[in-house]
């Protein structure tokens, strides 16, 4: 996370607004707090808290962004679908970076693309619900809504939304972003010894020969060009690594929106990328109002709902310039879906001559109940919405540029198939998530070969 080049700049700033003019607006899925003055407080003593990430480190972003737009890269978005205090540890937060940066060296490898890593943790503590309150047994409490917001527990005071979580909120993400800023910085990520990324899994693993094959030749290539260079490449010791969150409690991102010297404009500095979900992607809601002011790049969810007219509305209130880099749309269709609904889209914002980035989120559009009482989504829908959005991105003269995956670096199962072909009986050994089912580390690696066989040649259009 070095300083970078100065990235593209927008034109202007933003008219008619301030950090806090999203309050002028309807903004749905925010907790509802009995202290007032505890909560301004909260916020206050959030304020002055140093910030997570730094501007330099946002604009090195949105290059790279705009870089993938153009397919000079490749983004691999991917994390906890909702971070809890608990997994605030050294190994878990070790094992998630392991496994998005074995899947990246999988897409560099195959792909022959540089990749931009943009980890969903550090900030990942807040969940859209569909609804405000949750019955059991005819008793009714408060949803849970993330750890930033109240407990998972069923209990009345684990329910109760307390604004000293924005604060642990704030301490658990600065512990998360420090350590994984020391592994990075410290080498941990040196493509010198991408042996040293192994999780406990490639000892069994189907795909373990696979892997320790890809392992090998990128040594071996390694070793050859440093032979010709005459010593070691000191840019294959370490990596970029960025973080991500769902911009969903306003009032914690307002309290982390700030002004940097030497830079015109706000940036939100709890985060270089915070998203909007598909509850809050209102034209008229609060979550736009507020995205829309600020300098960091924005990612928006694009689910099977939206019509043209509703997407390119939102696309010209969030990027009224059109800055390369600065708009990246997430499309979560479900893998049903996703034939029907997304050719309309792309072809409204490819009229429009817009400059986005589309990634694909395959995880969202396919969850689904079962018959013994979890969440779960198949592995063989996921992968069929990544296949499916290539051959539509192609058709389309429009470009794939990324995934979005909610993974875990964990022994999970919570989603079923792969190359173990889980079941449902499986789910039930170790299923750990609090709100969505996420891939597991070995489910993660083979997503991403498949999307190395499925990418030939289309990512550059």
């Amino acid at each position: 996370m070095s300083r970078p080049e100065p990235a593209l700049k927008s034109v202007r700033e933003p008219q008619n607004w301030a950090p806090d003019s999203w309050q002028r607006y309807r903004a749905v899925q925010q907790p509802s707090y009995e202290d007032g003055e505890a909560l301004q407080g909260a916020l206050t003593q959030l304020s002055g808290l140093p910030p997570l990430v730094t501007s330099w480190e946002i604009l090195a972003l949105k290059q790279r962004l705009a870089d993938a737009q153009e397919g000079r890269c490749f983004l691999l978005q991917g994390g906890d679908c909702a971070e809890s205090f608990a997994d605030c540890q050294s190994a878990i937060i070790t094992n998630r970076l392991k496994v998005l940066l074995q899947m990246s060296l999988v897409l560099v490898h195959g792909m022959k693309l540089p990749v931009v890593r943009v980890g969903r943790f550090a900030g990942q503590y807040a969940k859209p619900r569909s609804a405000d309150t949750e019955t059991r047994d005819g008793v009714t409490l408060p949803s849970y809504r993330g750890d930033i917001v109240n407990q998972p527990a069923f209990e009345a005071e684990a329910r109760r939304a307390d604004p000293r979580r924005l604060i642990e909120a704030h301490a658990h993400s600065a512990m998360t972003m420090n350590f994984t800023r020391a592994l990075v910085d410290g080498g941990f990520a040196d493509l010198h010894h991408p042996e040293y990324w192994d999780l406990a899994w490639v000892e069994h693993s189907p795909l373990a020969g696979e892997y320790r094959d890809m392992v090998e030749g990128i040594s071996q290539s390694l070793r050859f060009m440093e032979t010709l260079a005459g010593g070691a490449i000191e840019s294959f010791q370490r990596v970029d690594f960025y973080t991500s969150h769902e911009a969903l409690l306003l009032h914690y991102e307002q309290a982390q929106t700030r002004r940097v010297p030497r830079q015109w404009g706000w940036f939100n500095l709890g985060t270089h990328f915070p998203w909007i979900g598909m509850r809050t992607a209102a034209l008229d809601g609060a979550h736009v109002e507020y995205c829309r002011g600020i300098r960091n790049p924005i990612g928006l969810k694009v689910g099977p709902t939206v019509t043209p007219d509703q997407l390119m509305r939102v696309v010209e209130a969030l990027n009224p310039d059109d800055e390369p880099g600065r708009l990246t749309l997430i499309h979560r269709m479900g893998a049903d879906k996703i034939a029907e609904k997304l050719p309309p889209l792309l072809q409204a914002v490819k009229a429009s001559g817009r400059r986005v980035l589309w990634i694909a989120d395959p995880m969202h559009g396919n969850t689904e109940p079962t018959s013994n009482g979890y969440k779960t989504r198949r592995f063989a829908n996921i992968s069929s919405e990544v296949d499916q959005a290539f051959d539509i991105h192609a058709a389309a003269g429009t470009r794939l540029g990324g995934v979005h995956l909610e993974l875990t670096g964990e022994d999970v199962t919570e989603c079923m198939g792969g190359a173990r072909d889980l079941s449902e009986t499986d789910l039930e050994r170790a299923y750990k998530s609090s709100v969505d089912p996420r891939l597991n580390y070995e489910q993660s690696l083979e997503l991403a070969m498949q999307i190395v066989r499925k990418s030939g040649g289309r990512i550059r259009v």
